[in-house]
């Protein structure tokens, strides 16, 4: 009886161990967050942060910038945004919905995370992309002059 215990507990811990050795890794994006500089009309320009999430092919991003800001006060979840990023591997990625915090005027924009989906490999840049925001019926469109920094995000 001993013997086929132990064999059984053998046989169950190098099923399990083949079945982690076939699990799929989890994918994460590198790197998280990348420096880029905008340029977007009525509500100015500079320096900007994106922040990138992942899980499988489902990924959001937001944008934040304390150098673009909103001409007038800003009711959450009014801005229509479309953010297009440049693929290096393929199609551009886009990225939208309605979601940003209630901002006074004058604050700092800050729109998303706006949901996309992305493919193992996708190389993901501002740069040859943009931003619309559409506000009040008013379409502001953002765009970058470099790469953003410290590079592309790899998903």
């Amino acid at each position: 009886m001993k013997r086929i215990t132990t064999g059984a507990a053998l046989a169950a811990g190098a099923l399990a161990a083949t079945a982690l050795a076939f699990a799929p890794s989890a994918a994460a994006v590198t790197p998280t967050t990348a420096t880029v500089t905008a340029s977007c009309g009525l509500f100015g320009g500079g320096t900007a942060t994106l922040t990138a999430t992942q899980t499988g092919t489902a990924a959001t991003l937001t944008l934040t910038s304390s150098a673009i800001t909103t001409p007038l006060a800003l009711s959450a979840n009014s801005i229509a945004s479309t953010l297009t990023m440049s693929n290096s591997t393929g199609a551009n990625r886009v990225f939208s919905g309605t979601v940003n915090p209630a901002m006074a005027a004058g604050s700092p924009v800050t729109v998303g995370p706006l949901p996309g989906t992305v493919a193992p490999g996708d190389s993901l840049d501002f740069h040859g992309g943009s931003l619309k925001m559409v506000i009040f019926g008013i379409t502001v469109t953002c765009t970058s002059s470099a790469a953003q920094s410290p590079g592309p995000f790899v998903f």
